[in-house]
C-alpha cells in the first residue's frame, strides 16, 4: 500500500473488506447518481411512472378525508389548550418564522433559502448530492438543522390550522411553500436529496399533509397527479439509495417505512406494490435485527429507541388498515419495545441515555424528554395495557389521528394500573433498574455495550447511573446538544456522565462525529435482587488502553425504601488522576445548612449525596445539559477528584428526599484493624438507624464483631438495639461475636434476615442449603423461612 495516497488508504482497506454485495450495491449506487447527474445536465425528465387512470385500488390512509373535520372538532374538544398552539405554531410558521429541534423563532424572511443553516449562517452549495460533505460543518454547517426545515413536516402544521379554522392563508401558504421548494431543489442538485432518510421524512409529511385537504375547498385541481409525481421521484431515490450498507439502523427503517407508505397510499404509481413489498419486509428484518430480546433498541439510546418505536408503531397501524398481516413476532416486538419504555419511564421522564437526535416522527415540537413516553398512549389502546395508560397519562394527540375516534374512546375506558414495581434487569441492553417506593423511585445503571457496530449513536458512559424520584429526575444524563462543531465530544464524553474518569481519558476515543474506537468492554459481573434489596457489581476495560491500565469496578446496593450505595475502584498499579461526576437536575440547589444536600425550589424534595473517600477533594460547580438538540443551559455538578496510587476507592450514597425525611446522617469508612482484616467496612449512621455494608476481599473475614465468607454484607439496627435486617451474599455462614447465626451446605446467592413487629422473616434463595443455628434465639424467637412466596413458621430452641 506504500504506492497508495493516504488519504485513499482507509477508503482502500474499506473497499478490500467489503462483501461482494455490498461492493456491488455501492458500485450500483455510485454509477446511478452520475447517470442521473448527466440526465440532469442534459435537461431530460425524470420518469415519474405515473398512471393516472382510474381503476386502482383505493389507498386508505391513517384517517379517511372525509372524517378530519369531525377529527378537528374532537381535537378541539379534547385538547383545547393544544388546538390553539397548533394554530400559533400556523401563524408564526406563515411568517417563515420556525422552530427547528431547540432552536425557536428561526427566521428565514420573505423567500425561504431551503439551502441554509440559518443558526450559523451557512449555506450549503447548489452542487449534486453525492459531492456536498455534508458533515463537513465548514461547508454546510449543521445540516440537522438545514434537514429540519426541510422535512416539511410544518406543512403538517399548517395544514391541521386550516382545518382546524377554516382560514385558507395557511393551505395557500403550504402550496406557495411547496411550489418554491420544487424550484430550488430540483433533483439530484442540493443537499436536500443528500440523505436517503431526510427525502423519507419529507415524503411522509407530504403523505399527511395531502390526507389532511384531499376533501378539503382548499385542495388544488390537479395537485394530487402533482403530487403522485413528486412522491415517485421520491420512492426512486430511497429505494435506489437504500441504507442498508452505509447506516443500517434507524436510517434504513425510516427508508422503509417510507417506501411502505408511498406504495400503500399512492397505487398509481407503477412501482408501487414493490416499494409495498419491500418495505415491510425491511421494517420485519429491522424489527429481528435492531429491537434488542429484552425490547430495547440497539443504539442504547433512549430517544433513539423512541424513534424507532415510532416508525414501528405508525408503520403497524398503516398496515392493520390495509389489511397487511402482521406476524405475531414483529407484535410481540412492538410490545416489548412499549415494555421497556414503559419501564425507564415509570418514574418520571426517561433518563436521555445516549444521542437525542431532536426529531420526532408525529409532531417535531414533542422533543423534549418529557415527550419521551407519548408512543404509551397508543401502545396502551393497541395492546389494552393500562400500565401503559397509568404511564403515559394521558390521551396525546398523536393517538387521535393514528387510531381515530374510536381509538381515543378505548383510551378513555382502559382502566389505568400501576406499572411494575420491581427492579428489572434488561441484560440485553445492560440496563439495571433498581426501583424502591412502588417504582417512584429509580436508578438505573448503564452497563451495556456503548452501542451498535461503531458506537455512532452511544455516549461513552459505562457504568454511569441516573436517578428518578417522585416523578422528577435527580441525577441526570445531561444529552448531546449538537452532531457537528466543538460540543459534540464534550456532550458524548465520560465526564459529562455519572461515572469514573481516569486520567481526563474518555472511555473510548471518538473517530468523527458517529464513531468510536477502542470501545470498552463492559461487563455486568453480578446481579442480585432480593425483597430488600438489588445488588449490581459491574466493571469496564476502557481505561486499559493507557499506559499504565486501569480497570474501573462499580457495585451498587440498593437498600429499597431508603437509599443506593455505589462503591467505585480503581485498579491497577502507579498514581493516575481520577474524577467522579455528579450531574444533577438543573431545578437543584445546595441547601445552605448542609453541603451534602440538594433541594428544589421549595426545599422540601431532592436528594442528598454523602461521598468516602480518601484524599478526594470536592467541588460544586456549574457544567452544561442540553434539554433539546441545539439547546446547551447551566447545571449543577458536584466534582470529586484525587491524584492516587492504585487501587483506590470512593463510596457514595445517593438519598432520595421527600416531605420529612431530611435528618442527617454520616458515611465512615473503618480501617482495617489487622492485617487479617481483609474487607471494606462502611457505617451510614443517622440520629436513630446505623447500617452497616461490607465488601469483603477475601475469605473469610472478621470485622467489627461479624465473621463470614460473603462478597457482600449489610446488616441494619436500631439505636442501642439488636439487628432488624441482615443481607448476605454469595456465602455459606454468618457469626456474631462468635457465635454462629446461621450456615449454608453450599454458597447462596442470597440470605436476607428481616424482623417486622414480633417475628423475623428469613428468605434465601437455595432453603434446602440453610441450617438456622439456635444462637439466633439470642435476637428472635419467633421466625419464618420464605422462598419464592411459600413461608414456614419455625420456633428455634435452645
Amino acid at each position: 500500500m506504500s504506492g497508495i495516497p493516504r488519504s485513499w488508504k482507509p477508503r482502500f482497506k474499506r473497499l478490500v473488506a467489503m462483501e461482494r454485495s455490498e461492493l456491488s450495491d455501492r458500485v450500483r449506487q455510485y454509477v446511478k447518481a452520475r447517470v442521473d447527474a448527466l440526465r440532469y445536465r442534459l435537461g431530460l425528465e425524470f420518469p415519474d411512472d405515473v398512471n393516472v387512470a382510474p381503476g386502482h385500488r383505493q389507498p386508505r390512509f391513517f384517517f379517511a378525508p372525509a372524517s378530519v373535520s369531525s377529527l378537528c372538532s374532537l381535537l378541539k374538544e379534547r385538547f383545547p389548550e393544544q388546538a390553539s398552539e397548533i394554530v400559533r405554531r400556523a401563524e408564526q410558521i406563515s411568517r417563515h418564522r420556525f422552530d427547528l429541534l431547540g432552536y425557536d423563532h428561526l427566521d428565514y424572511g420573505v423567500q425561504i433559502d431551503w439551502h441554509l443553516d440559518r443558526v450559523h449562517i451557512k449555506r450549503a452549495p447548489r452542487k449534486f448530492w453525492f459531492n456536498i460533505h455534508y458533515l463537513d460543518f465548514e461547508e454546510t454547517g449543521d445540516s440537522k438543522i438545514t434537514w429540519e426545515l426541510n422535512r416539511h413536516q410544518h406543512f403538517v402544521i399548517l395544514a391541521k390550522a386550516y382545518r382546524l379554522t377554516g382560514d385558507g392563508k395557511f393551505a395557500r401558504e403550504i402550496f406557495n411553500q411547496w411550489q418554491h421548494w420544487h424550484a430550488e431543489n430540483p433533483y439530484p442538485v442540493g443537499i436536500n436529496w443528500a440523505s436517503s432518510l431526510e427525502v423519507a421524512f419529507r415524503s411522509l409529511s407530504w403523505i399527511w399533509t395531502y390526507f389532511l385537504l384531499a376533501d378539503s375547498p382548499a385542495m388544488l385541481p390537479g395537485f394530487r397527479d402533482e403530487w403522485l409525481r413528486a412522491l415517485s421521484i421520491n420512492g426512486r431515490h430511497i429505494e435506489n439509495y437504500l441504507s442498508t450498507y452505509f447506516s443500517p439502523n434507524t436510517h434504513l427503517l425510516g427508508e422503509a417505512v417510507a417506501l411502505f407508505f408511498i406504495g400503500t397510499v399512492c397505487p398509481e404509481i407503477g412501482a408501487a406494490d414493490r416499494w409495498k413489498q419491500r418495505g415491510w419486509q425491511i421494517i420485519q428484518e429491522q424489527a429481528s435485527r435492531q429491537v434488542l430480546s429484552d425490547g430495547l433498541h440497539f443504539e442504547q439510546s433512549t430517544y433513539y429507541h423512541v424513534y424507532a418505536l415510532d416508525l414501528f408503531l405508525h408503520a403497524a397501524v398503516l398496515a392493520s388498515i390495509n389489511d397487511v398481516p402482521i406476524p405475531p413476532e414483529f407484535d410481540r416486538r412492538l410490545e416489548k419495545m412499549l415494555d421497556a419504555l414503559c419501564l425507564l419511564g415509570r418514574a418520571g421522564m426517561p433518563p436521555r441515555l445516549g444521542d437525542d437526535d431532536g426529531g420526532r416522527l408525529f409532531d417535531p415540537g414533542r422533543n423534549r424528554g418529557e415527550h419521551l413516553v407519548d408512543p404509551l398512549a397508543t401502545g396502551a389502546v393497541l395492546f389494552g395495557r393500562g400500565d401503559f395508560k397509568s404511564v403515559a397519562g394521558e390521551l396525546r394527540e398523536e393517538t387521535l389521528w393514528l387510531l381515530g375516534e374510536q381509538g381515543a374512546s378505548e383510551f378513555g375506558r382502559l382502566p389505568a394500573e400501576p406499572p411494575k414495581s420491581n427492579s428489572v434487569a434488561l441484560p440485553a441492553a445492560g440496563l439495571y433498574l433498581m426501583a424502591f417506593g412502588d417504582g417512584k423511585h429509580q436508578l438505573i445503571i448503564d452497563a451495556g455495550p456503548q452501542g451498535a457496530a461503531t458506537a455512532g449513536h452511544g455516549h461513552a458512559d459505562a457504568l454511569s447511573i441516573t436517578v428518578n424520584s417522585g416523578g422528577r429526575p435527580l441525577l441526570i444524563d445531561p444529552g448531546t446538544c449538537e452532531y457537528v462543531a466543538s460540543e459534540r465530544n464534550i456532550f458524548r464524553g465520560t465526564r459529562s456522565h455519572n461515572t469514573l474518569v481516569i486520567d481526563n481519558a474518555d472511555q473510548a476515543e471518538p473517530k468523527g462525529p458517529f464513531a468510536w474506537t477502542k470501545l470498552p468492554t463492559v461487563k455486568a459481573d453480578g446481579w442480585i435482587s432480593g425483597s430488600s434489596f438489588d445488588l449490581f457489581a459491574g466493571s469496564h476495560d476502557g481505561y486499559c488502553r493507557l499506559a499504565s491500565p486501569v480497570i474501573h469496578r462499580r457495585w451498587v446496593f440498593s437498600l429499597k425504601s431508603e437509599f443506593w450505595l455505589v462503591r467505585d475502584l480503581a485498579e491497577g498499579r502507579g498514581e493516575h488522576r481520577l474524577d467522579l461526576f455528579w450531574h444533577f437536575n438543573p431545578e437543584l440547589s445546595p441547601d445552605a445548612g448542609s453541603p451534602d444536600t440538594f433541594l428544589d425550589a421549595g426545599g422540601l424534595a431532592g436528594m442528598r449525596i454523602i461521598a468516602w473517600g480518601d484524599g478526594w477533594s470536592r467541588e460544586f460547580a456549574r457544567t452544561w445539559w442540553s434539554p433539546a438538540y441545539g439547546i446547551k443551559k447551566p447545571a449543577p455538578v458536584l466534582h470529586l477528584s484525587r491524584m492516587a496510587t492504585l487501587p483506590a476507592e470512593c463510596v457514595t450514597l445517593v438519598i432520595p428526599l421527600v416531605r420529612g425525611n431530611l435528618q442527617p446522617g454520616e458515611l465512615t469508612r473503618f480501617e482495617p484493624q489487622s492485617a487479617s482484616e481483609s474487607v471494606c467496612r462502611y457505617s451510614y449512621s443517622t440520629a436513630e438507624k446505623e447500617h452497616g455494608v461490607i465488601f469483603a476481599v477475601g475469605r473469610p473475614w472478621s470485622s467489627g464483631g461479624w465473621s463470614g465468607d460473603a462478597e457482600f454484607f449489610y446488616w441494619r439496627r436500631n439505636r442501642g438495639g439488636a439487628p432488624w435486617s441482615i443481607i448476605m451474599c454469595n456465602g455459606t455462614y454468618l457469626e456474631l461475636a462468635g457465635e454462629r447465626l446461621f450456615s449454608c451446605s453450599r454458597p447462596v446467592l442470597r440470605c436476607e434476615i428481616i424482623r417486622t413487629s414480633e417475628k423475623m422473616h428469613i428468605l434465601c434463595s437455595d432453603n434446602e442449603a440453610l441450617t438456622v443455628n439456635d444462637s439466633l434465639r439470642n435476637l428472635w424467637e419467633d421466625f419464618e423461612i420464605v422462598s419464592d412466596g411459600v413461608s414456614k413458621s419455625e420456633k428455634v430452641t435452645g
